[in-house]
């Protein structure tokens, strides 16, 4: 398993874990996760094209 591989699991879970449908994160709304997926779009791209 690559470093792009569990780059791209991390960020996955973190995603799931920042969603405010988790009581503890009901009053950050769609920030965190917005931000995540962001950073998600990115690496899922860096991998497709082979640079990750």
């Amino acid at each position: 398993m690559g470093i792009g591989t569990i780059l791209l699991i991390i960020l996955v879970l973190a995603l799931v874990g920042v969603l405010p449908l988790w009581p503890h994160a009901r009053s950050w709304g769609y920030g965190p996760s917005g931000i995540i997926g962001v950073l998600l779009v990115i690496v899922l791209v860096l991998f497709l094209m082979g640079r990750l």
